[in-house]
């Protein structure tokens, strides 16, 4: 197992040098954030990342993520030009030694939270989400919120010149099937598979966050059977799960330390986003400290699955919250994430004894 942190490049409050003083990080999960979707990542643009990583002392092994145009997603005509601007993406990555990579093919939107900074009893802040709030966006309210050129619709840490885009988006799948959707999928990975197979870098997709419908989009990955048919798209050892614990343990009925064991044993999880979340209701959660009395989730069991199952992928601590004052992205501060680092380490070593 190796411990990463995900760092964003451009604007983190949080330093490499801040990030390599956690015991037991080797490195980060990082990406290009100034290239747009579908562009290529060029050999030199890549190097000038892993050169400031490697200078801090840590590897650059893992990448979330490379962001699937929404055309590949669509299924549209242009979908094959931006399927090969991925592929060779992919080459000059696994030219920079990167292993890994984190993706997610949820449509328009890949998380949403109705509170970014929820107060807790403790004093300090979390993400959450309440499914009432979630019920209340409609595409009609964001429409009519464009066509009125009001401030009316928002959503929580999404930029509101991104709306416009987002509703037609959102329009266009009120057409595309569950079935439909899955068919992109499954083009998209039968050409990029056996690239992968070729370059060496496992792919993990992302589940979605949360895992109740938005918007009445297709929904993608949100519990085992839906892990298990996106998977059984193309049964190359490369195309696997990235296991977040907060965005499947969001549904009560997910037991995710099994699922962890069963995809675990197949050698199709490569990476770990591992965080606790605390239900407030059947689907309303806050985000929590990692231990597992802190939440919902028994983040031993998950952990002992995980490793006596086989698992020998990355694995990084997911979300924080907001303590101490610190000023951060929402989720991303390091103080709670050097916390959760710490005890997953403590987990590990402890399950590796036994």
């Amino acid at each position: 197992m190796k411990m990463v942190i995900r760092w964003f490049p451009d604007g983190d409050t949080v330093t490499l040098e801040q990030i390599r003083q956690i015991p037991g990080v080797t490195g980060v999960a990082t990406f290009l954030a100034d290239i747009p979707a579908g562009e290529v990542w060029t050999d030199d643009q890549i190097k000038a990342v892993k050169d400031r990583v490697n200078e801090a002392g840590l590897e650059m092994e893992v990448i979330e993520s490379i962001n699937v145009h929404e055309d590949i997603k669509k299924g549209l005509p242009s979908k094959d030009m931006y399927i090969e601007n991925y592929i060779t993406t992919m080459r000059n990555l696994a030219r920079a030694g990167v292993k890994c990579v984190c993706y997610n093919f949820m449509p328009v939107m890949d998380w949403f939270r109705s509170d970014l900074y929820l107060p807790l009893e403790d004093g300090s802040f979390a993400m959450s989400y309440s499914h009432d709030a979630a019920k209340k966006l409609t595409l009609d309210k964001m429409l009519d919120s464009m066509m009125e050129g009001s401030n009316d619709f928002s959503l929580p840490g999404w930029e509101p010149e991104r709306f416009a885009a987002m509703a037609k988006d959102i329009e266009f799948y009120q057409n595309v099937s569950q079935d439909e959707y899955f068919n992109n999928i499954k083009y998209f990975l039968d050409a990029i598979m056996p690239v992968a197979e070729e370059c060496g870098i496992d792919f993990g997709v992302h589940p979605d966050d949360p895992p109740f419908p938005l918007f009445n989009l297709p929904k993608v990955v949100n519990c085992r059977d839906s892990i298990r048919r996106y998977l059984d798209l193309n049964r190359s050892k490369r195309n696997g799960l990235t296991l977040c614990t907060g965005s499947l343990g969001a549904n009560k009925d997910n037991d995710v330390a099994a699922i962890a064991g069963e995809f675990a044993k197949e050698g199709r999880i490569p990476f770990v986003h591992l965080r606790n979340i605390k239900h407030t209701s059947d689907t309303d959660f806050h985000e929590s400290a990692h231990l597992s009395s802190c939440g919902d989730l028994d983040m031993y069991a998950i952990v002992k699955a995980l490793m006596d199952n086989g698992f020998d992928g990355y694995i990084r601590p997911d979300h924080g919250r907001k303590i101490w004052g610190e000023v951060s992205r929402p989720g991303y501060g390091l103080y709670d994430r050097a916390l959760g680092a710490a005890y997953i380490n403590g987990l590990w070593e402890a399950v590796s004894k036994q």
